[in-house]
């Protein structure tokens, strides 16, 4: 046993060993292939960050994913589930910047772009790795080798095309607003960003007394409570509907709305007069600072005067409000109504610009300082003799909801999706979808649609999806790309025009063998020689000016075949060994099978080399060189390169620009990408390239891409990247790469595959993805995104705090499965209140309560079914035993339930109805039948072994979606060689009836034996003792003797009388105890005990044994009487009994009530 499978429980191992099953064996594939009647389900699953290990947060929804498509596909569905990573945006940047050790965008941009992309690129799936143990260790199928990464240029081309499509609707917009800026990332962030990262600081809110021109001692008060924005007031808003007063305070005159001056003065002051706030209009007052002057601002005439606005409140405040226009939306839509100037003090950075004197270069807010700017701001207040007050408020401030900054309002430019315009669209989108729990659709999210605003989707930063918009720096046009070949067709053509060509079938292919030396000496074959010589028409058509080929002799024999056929001379045919055939290494004159067989696969043919050989990197790197020096070297020629299949393989794709996961995808399916002596054209792609020749639509390459205008001017790309949330709600149609490659089951235009029958993720997502896939796919088809949503709310830690690292107040994930496993974790999750959007304590304890009835007790009914069942029977139900008929009800009963509850998505409801079927299995169906298994009719015990492994079989059929593991292990146990390998390629059990009358009568039965043991109990008589009558007042069980032997079973008593004339509810003991009865008891209770002797000596139930007994004459004599019972009880061969003053010292000493009692057991 491997060390660290020590520490994992027996539940643990053994799901392992499920796990390794499914994998080799190949089940998630093969449930995909399986016959889906139904067709299609359709699950989108959205993209994580792999920055960070999985959590509690991530395996609640993993579970829901992986028990809907179990379902669904036991229903006859078919249902792809495809994993992707979730790879721009802050996220990413913020750890990367902490992983270089960058402070600022600055810090950035001098470190290079392309090497903090290129970081960033590496550290989005550092923790990768995790995720693809753990997620399949939860018993999710999901395909997590075809992943989809929102970072690869198939899906960016994708949200290009989204892109031009919104804009050529008309959908989108530049425009210059006052949005939410994070200071320290320095880009602006969407309004469902900021939502997610609201908290309370503590801010200085200030009275400022501004002079009002012409009007000596008089003053306008304003209040806010952001001073840093002051030095940029262009303008007073009042209410024009307002009645205002002029007051007399001090000595002095203000000028405040009447319903406030006892809020603003505290006291009664003296009223001079009122007027209306239309009276105020027009008043000019002196600049709060004199940073900026008239003179210097576009319309300065207008700046410094009171204007009319009905934004304006009597909440709070003065009732004049303080206008900054770059620095608040009302703000700037009151400066656009008036044409007033804005001044904008602030750069992104959040730093005061150069004219604002001894404040330039200061921070506005820092995370770990809010306020000390605002102090500085009320000191210079101070000084002027314009502070009239201040105080301290703690209030709720957005922040950065990467990296804790506070957020700015701030005006700048920015690209937006014009969401105002399909709102109406959006509502009626959102009143089709299902969502779980149902108060979300009109509360949360559907409010949040009501009140939404045009989407900022651009960010001025750098690791993210380049937005596809050129500008002429002469002209300004703009010109918009929806695909890389309509940037490509803008772009200047390639030098040359290539071909590539494999040489003809060589005798190394004939013998199958690898040759890679330069000195082997495997020429063409004659079919290899004829195979060139077939080509020759064809390739005259090209008109070859050029050969270049590889050393080897078979590529030599190759080119010169086609040189003197197509009457190229000498001269023309250049050898260039970087050509040559991929060196094998340990594998040289080999078999190709060999060869194959030492790899994982073509990615791993990248990454590792034979001894003594290449790996395809090495091949890819060479080839590369060859291309694009021969670009380099020749003008307008037309060149064909003469290789090997693999050498030909990666140049193609090196013409082409793919990264390796393309080469990969395009090579996958043939073990001969191109066949001998068969040649292709290369399409040289001039499109920006990375570092490794690939085509790379991230900065700063696609910045490189400069294009001629017709004004002659030159067309370069705006530098924002898109909003990540722009990019994973775009992942519907970006993991497909739609609409460049089709694909029958994703036509969204004619809705298959769009909208999704099911997604689930947490409650935070409904002003994020869920949000994000709605927004697009209405722009682009008018549809919703999903028909039907689960919200889970948030696991938090037991004491109800936010499960926190640095607190460590929440157990480790791996740990918990490696004790209780995973199906017990899924199973504790799936029942919570948290899948219904509601918060949810985790506790270990309530874990353990999960695995220690369900878990553990199926675990005990398959050692029961192992130890003691006849596994040669067909597993079925005989309708001859009342136990059986009421199981077989029960389960199809449930069956019933449990389907409906999932079809309605209600996932609690229907994973707690596992915990009644357990609980009925063992404690009541199991435990009453056991007798069963020892019954002398050989009948009576295959009969009931079938129907042991038929409510096995039924209930790991209904356990299959919740607990995967432990349903495929008790299906191992029963199945027979004529049915499906796995659980999970079974199919859902088709119930159209049951018996009901059978489920109530037994409910009936029980609850008669719940209050016989209750009132035993209070008679302090222990059930081992039999009584004689049990009378009962429910005539219609009173006729059930089947129901009666049971009952009578259970608790123990001779007979079973109704009484007439009682409500059905009576019920009475006879608690006489005669001789008889108390020596009955007696004989129970010493069955117990040899059993009990027996478990302790190891037996197993199938051991015989002989059984000694040393006692009083009198019991001995009771003893005799009973012979048989014990021997078939006990499974004993021979019983012997003799005196208990002849007992030896090494026997087992027992008390039958008053009675003393030796007995010793001995293995035959």
């Amino acid at each position: 046993m491997d060390k660290d499978d020590k520490k994992k429980s027996k539940i643990a191992l053994q799901e392992e060993e499920i796990l390794k099953f499914w994998l080799v064996n190949k089940i998630f594939k093969k449930s995909l292939t399986k016959s889906n009647p139904q067709g299609d389900f359709v699950m989108y699953d959205g993209p994580p960050f792999a920055t960070g290990d999985p959590h509690y947060g991530h395996i609640l929804p993993t579970s829901l994913k992986d028990l809907i498509p179990r379902f669904k596909t036991m229903k006859g569905y078919r249902v792809a589930r495809r994993w992707g990573w979730d790879c721009h945006g802050l996220p990413i940047e913020n750890i990367t910047e902490k992983e270089i050790g960058l402070e600022s965008k600055r810090d950035i941009i001098e470190y290079g772009l392309d090497k903090f992309n290129r970081q960033a690129s590496v550290s989005v799936l550092r923790c990768a790795g995790v995720w693809q143990e753990l997620i399949p260790r939860m018993g999710r199928w999901v395909d997590m080798e075809d992943d989809y990464r929102t970072m690869d240029t198939e899906y960016t081309e994708t949200i290009w095309w989204i892109f031009k499509r919104l804009f050529d609707q008309g959908l989108i917009y530049e425009g210059f607003k006052s949005l939410h800026l994070c200071p320290r990332c320095e880009t602006t962030l969407s309004n469902f960003e900021v939502n997610q990262g609201y908290a309370d600081i503590e801010d200085i809110s200030v009275i400022v007394k501004i002079p009002l021109v012409g009007e000596k001692d008089s003053y306008l008060l304003i209040w806010t409570t952001t001073p840093w924005t002051l030095p940029a007031n262009v303008a007073v808003a009042i209410n024009p509907e307002f009645i205002y007063c002029r007051v007399e305070h001090q000595g002095q005159f203000y000028i405040v709305a009447k319903n406030l001056i006892e809020k603003v003065f505290g006291k009664k002051v003296k009223i001079i007069e009122e007027m209306s706030g239309n009276n105020l209009v027009g008043k000019e007052y002196q600049p709060i600072f004199s940073y900026y002057q008239r003179q210097d601002m576009d319309n300065g005439d207008k700046a410094w005067k009171i204007y009319p606005a009905n934004f304006v409140s009597l909440e709070e405040g003065t009732g004049l409000v303080h206008i900054a226009p770059a620095f608040g939306e009302d703000d700037l839509e009151l400066a656009r109504k008036f044409s007033l100037p804005l001044i904008q003090h602030i750069g992104q950075n959040g730093r005061f610009l150069s004219q604002m004197g001894d404040l330039a270069g200061l921070v506005v807010k820092t995370k770990n300082d809010s306020k000390s700017i605002d102090e500085k701001i009320c000191s210079l207040l101070e000084e002027k003799d314009l502070l009239f007050k201040r105080e301290n408020i703690i209030h709720s401030y957005p922040h950065c909801w990467r990296c804790d900054t506070p957020l700015l309002n701030y005006g700048t430019n920015s690209w937006f999706v014009k969401v105002t315009d399909f709102k109406d669209k959006l509502l009626k989108n959102n009143s089709q979808i299902n969502w779980v729990p149902a108060h979300i659709k009109e509360g949360r999210f559907g409010k949040w649609l009501e009140n939404t605003r045009d989407w900022a989707i651009s960010r001025s930063r750098f690791w993210g999806a380049s937005i596809p918009v050129w500008v002429c720096d002469s002209c300004q046009g703009k010109k918009v790309f929806g695909s890389i070949t309509e940037l490509e067709e803008a772009l200047p053509l390639a030098n040359n025009q290539y071909w590539v060509m494999r040489h003809g079938q060589a005798e190394s292919n004939v013998k199958n063998i690898l040759s890679s030396a330069l000195d082997n000496q495997h020429d063409l074959s004659e079919l290899g020689r004829q195979q060139v010589k077939d080509k020759i028409a064809e390739l005259k058509k090209l008109d070859i000016d050029l050969i270049i080929y590889s050393p080897l002799l078979r590529t030599k024999n190759t080119a010169s075949l086609v040189a003197n056929l197509l009457g190229l001379k000498d001269d023309k045919l250049i050898a260039d060994e970087r050509l040559r055939e991929i060196e094998f290494g340990q594998f040289e004159l080999k078999s190709v099978d060999d060869y194959i067989n030492h790899f994982s696969g073509n990615l791993d043919r990248f990454e590792r080399a034979p001894v003594g050989g290449e790996n395809l990197k090495d091949v890819l790197q060479r080839v590369s060189d060859v291309l694009f020096e021969v670009e380099e070297k020749y003008k307008n020629k037309k060149i064909l390169f003469v290789t090997h299949e693999t050498p030909a393989w990666l140049l193609l794709s090196a013409g082409a620009g793919f990264s390796i996961r393309q080469m990969i995808n395009i090579k996958n399916h043939h073990q001969d990408f191109i066949d001998t002596a068969d040649y292709r054209p290369l399409k040289l792609s001039t499109l920006p390239r990375n570092e490794f020749g690939e085509i790379d639509l991230h900065r700063p390459f696609i910045d490189q891409a400069q294009l001629d205008c017709s004004c002659g001017g030159k067309l370069k790309r705006i530098e924002d990247v898109f909003d990540c949330w722009f990019e994973s709600g775009a992942m519907p149609y970006g993991q497909r790469h739609y609409p460049f490659k089709t694909e029958e089951d994703f036509q969204p235009d004619k809705g298959i595959g769009l909208p999704a029958d099911f997604i689930a993720e947490g409650l935070d997502q409904t002003r994020g993805w869920f949000y994000s896939l709605l927004v697009i796919s209405t722009a682009l088809f008018d549809r919703p995104a999903y028909k039907n949503v689960i919200v889970n709310g948030i696991v938090l830690a037991e004491d109800g705090q936010k499960m926190s690292k640095r607190l460590k107040n929440y157990p480790d994930i791996s740990d918990i499965v490696n004790d209780y496993g995973a199906d017990a974790l899924r199973i504790y999750l799936l029942s919570s209140p948290v899948v219904r959007g509601e918060d949810f304590s985790f506790s270990t304890k309530g874990l353990m309560e999960v695995s220690r009835r369900i878990i553990s007790r199926l675990d005990n009914i398959l050692i029961f079914y192992e130890t003691y069942a006849d596994k040669d029977v067909q597993a079925e139900f005989k309708d001859d035993n009342i136990l059986d008929h009421w199981m077989k009800a029960r389960l199809d009963c449930l069956t019933l339930e449990i389907e409906k509850l999932l079809e309605a998505y209600e996932i609690d409801k229907a994973t707690k109805l596992l915990d009644g079927l357990v609980d009925d299995f063992s404690t009541w169906y199991l435990r009453r039948s056991r007798s069963r298994f020892k019954d002398e009719d050989i009948k009576e015990r295959k009969n009931a072994s079938a129907a042991l492994k038929k409510a096995l079989h039924h209930s790991a059929t209904i356990l299959a979606p919740f607990a995967p593991f432990m349903a495929e292990r008790i299906y191992q146990q029963i199945r027979s060689n004529d049915e499906p390998e796995s659980i999970h390629l079974t199919s859902w059990p088709e119930i159209e009836s049951f018996d009901k009358e059978i489920l109530e009568n037994m409910e009936i039965a029980r609850k008669i034996c719940s209050l016989a043991l209750e009132k035993r109990s209070q008679l302090g008589l222990k059930v081992r003792q039999p009584l004689k009558t049990l009378f009962i007042g429910d005539e219609k069980i009173s006729k059930q003797e089947e129901l009666k032997q049971i009952i009578s079973q259970e608790i123990n008593v001779n007979e079973i009388t109704f009484v007439a004339d009682k409500e059905d509810s009576y019920l009475e003991l006879d608690s006489n105890l005669t001789p008889e009865l108390l020596l009955a008891g007696q004989l129970r209770e010493f069955i117990r005990q040899v059993q009990n002797l027996r478990k302790k000596n190891g037996f197993s139930p199938n051991d015989k044994a002989d059984l000694k007994i040393y006692c009083n004459s009198d019991f001995g004599k009771f003893l005799e009487k009973s012979i048989d019972d014990l021997k078939r009880q006990a499974s004993l061969r021979d019983i012997s009994i003799q005196s208990f003053t002849d007992s030896p010292h090494e026997v087992e000493k027992i008390i039958i009530d008053d009675k003393k009692v030796a007995i010793n057991l001995k293995k035959v």
